[in-house]
């Protein structure tokens, strides 16, 4: 397997084309990561929430990390790390445009509403929309790809007779 360093664009279009993400958080020194899906639009990575326990990781410590992945094979995967800043975007008049950009990315989805939607236990009034995003700060990304020895290895050797080992020990070459 072959191991190659992203360049940045190519980062860039993978997130395009991602929905699932995992994204990492962290409350008092205890890291938490939970998938979840993320659209993005050249600049930011937008979510659609409710309240939980992520939101409320992320209000606590806006520091987050971002993961996506493709996985074809053992040999041929790709994965991205976004490292950024969540950003809660309330209605209100400052942030219309924003949420307007969030929802309209978001809905291009199938039921991209639902996994925020599930009713928390511990969250009466989870059903709240909070819309948000993440400040990117930096990208990086690494694709393995089969390398062409793997893909076409070597035949096997043919075994040798005990003679032919023996006669190879003695005979000149």
């Amino acid at each position: 397997m072959l191991i190659h360093e992203m360049k940045i664009q190519e980062c860039r279009d993978a997130l395009a084309q991602a929905s699932l993400a995992r994204l990492a958080c962290e409350m008092d020194g205890q890291p938490y990561a939970v998938p979840v899906y993320l659209v993005y639009d050249g600049n930011y990575l937008f979510g659609f929430s409710t309240l939980g326990f992520k939101i409320d990781c992320m209000r606590a410590n806006p520091l987050v990390c971002v993961e996506i992945d493709d996985v074809k094979s053992q040999h041929e995967w790709m994965c991205v790390l976004v490292f950024g800043s969540y950003e809660e975007l309330p209605d209100t008049p400052e942030n219309e445009a924003a949420r307007a950009r969030a929802h309209e990315l978001l809905k291009k989805r199938a039921m991209w509403w639902e996994p925020a939607c599930v009713v928390h236990r511990d969250y009466p009034r989870s059903l709240a929309p909070i819309f948000y995003r993440i400040h990117i700060d930096r990208m990086t990304g690494h694709r393995a790809s089969p390398d062409p020895v793997e893909v076409h290895p070597a035949p096997p050797a043919k075994p040798r007779s005990l003679l032919s080992r023996s006669l190879g020990r003695v005979l000149p070459k």
